[in-house]
């Protein structure tokens, strides 16, 4: 199995081998980096309720990212007034500006999509739906679209006949996304997907440099999860931290202790997007996961 990291893309293009060509030459060699470049991020899922209920509203969402030292917000597109359409121009850059003036990056975004619809023109929607809001990811400067393979639960031949067409509407979906700047990540849902060898399947035949993999920690039930993850984490270029894995189809709260140290022995950088679930008051919840992550990252 090829274990080439799909993050590393980024390093291409970018003429970095063409540097000294053009009179660029680093003063000096800098020192080894001993630590990773690793920053936290929320995913607004975590306040679904009061977002769709809109007893809290974008600007408070960034309010409290800002209070509580969060330095970036993945924003899922549900909670943009207009989806699944995609709005003016004038209300993404309004975003962007909004999250900007409260110190936060856009780490990322999302859709709802089913990539294992049967019906051919009914999964043509769901590309276009995608491609559209590449499209808007991209004027509000988030560098990840999430989307998802799709709810269809089936296995065995079966299951790779329907990753076929899963995996031709990822490839198109991700040369899109190359166009814009945009990288198109698929989340392990537990639905269509539930193990790191059926990522790691849909991951190699969709070859693309401009598609990865949102790594969602809850979301193994068939294996020990913290070895999915390890399987998996070459691909990821963006994270769902939660506060339970999916032990053997029984929750289980994370071991955080565990999962920064496969973090931190991999190559990833950037973003960890933390989410909370389940009932209680999302601010506190936030507040509590968010002490325990930190105190895990050191």
């Amino acid at each position: 199995m090829n274990h080439k990291p799909r993050r590393g893309f980024l390093k291409k293009g970018m003429g970095l081998a063409a540097l000294p060509l053009l009179g660029f030459a680093p003063i000096s060699t800098p020192p080894p980096r001993n630590e990773k470049n690793l920053k936290l991020s929320l995913n607004a899922f975590s306040f679904n309720a009061s977002l769709r209920d809109k007893t809290l509203s974008l600007e408070g969402l960034f309010k409290f990212c800002a209070e509580n030292g969060i330095p970036a917000i993945d924003l899922t597109a549900y909670y943009i007034d207009s989806y699944p359409e995609v709005p003016e121009d004038k209300v993404l850059y309004g975003i962007k500006k909004q999250a900007h003036h409260w110190g936060l990056d856009i780490s990322g975004t999302g859709v709802r999509n089913d990539f294992t619809l049967q019906n051919e023109e009914q999964r043509k929607k769901e590309i276009v739906l995608v491609k559209k809001w590449v499209i808007a990811a991209s004027k509000m400067g988030a560098p990840v679209l999430r989307v998802f393979a799709g709810k269809a639960n089936v296995e065995g031949a079966v299951w790779k006949e329907v990753a076929d067409g899963v995996i031709a509407a990822m490839q198109e979906c991700a040369a899109f996304g190359a166009e814009h700047g945009v990288i198109v990540a698929m989340q392990n849902h537990n639905d269509f997907i539930k193990s790191a060898d059926q990522v790691n399947y849909i991951m190699e035949n969709v070859n693309q440099e401009w598609f990865g993999l949102v790594l969602d920690v809850g979301s193994y039930s068939l294996k020990d999860p913290y070895e999915e993850i390890s399987k998996n984490i070459h691909h990821a270029v963006n994270w769902q931290i939660k506060e339970n894995v999916n032990y053997l189809g029984a929750p289980k709260p994370v071991d955080l202790k565990t999962l920064m140290k496969i973090i931190k022995n991999s190559d990833y950088n950037g973003y960890l997007p933390i989410e909370t679930l389940g009932p209680g008051d999302p601010f506190e919840k936030i507040k509590t996961f968010l002490k325990t992550v930190r105190k895990a990252l050191g």
